[in-house]
């Protein structure tokens, strides 16, 4: 894996979930991933609402760092218009969230949870990597 896959996958173990097909997976890390973001900003949401900001930050902080993982991770030269289609989709949410942040924007953050959810989609449609018996 390269420099940017094993820092994904260090981003993912910090979720405390890594399994052993993750290593072998990387649609299965790309799928878990996603998941991790959309779950932190829930949480993000969550503490947007009870006025809780530290953990606001922290929740979000997070999923954008899962995001930010997410972008550098793509191959741009195989996955061409796909792939550059995702880097700015990315690069939107991450503009979108340190604005939602700032102005405690509920509304900001279910965009990008229906944005991450979207792609998810996409990636759990993909067939999986067969595992050797």
């Amino acid at each position: 894996m390269g420099h940017y896959m094993n820092s994904a996958m260090n981003q993912y173990r910090q979720t405390g979930i890594a399994a052993a097909t993750v290593e072998t997976d990387p649609v299965k890390l790309i799928e878990m991933l996603l998941g991790g973001a959309i779950d932190r900003l829930a949480y993000a949401r969550g503490a947007m609402l009870r006025k809780e900001r530290e953990a606001k930050h922290h929740y979000l902080s997070s999923a954008m760092s899962i995001i930010e993982h997410l972008r550098l991770v793509l191959d741009r030269k195989a996955g061409g218009e796909i792939a550059s289609n995702l880097g700015r989709l990315y690069d939107y949410m991450l503009g979108r969230l340190p604005a939602a942040n700032l102005a405690d924007d509920t509304a900001a953050v279910d965009e990008v949870i229906g944005l991450l959810r979207e792609i998810k989609s996409g990636w759990d449609a993909m067939p999986k990597t067969p595992r050797p018996h």
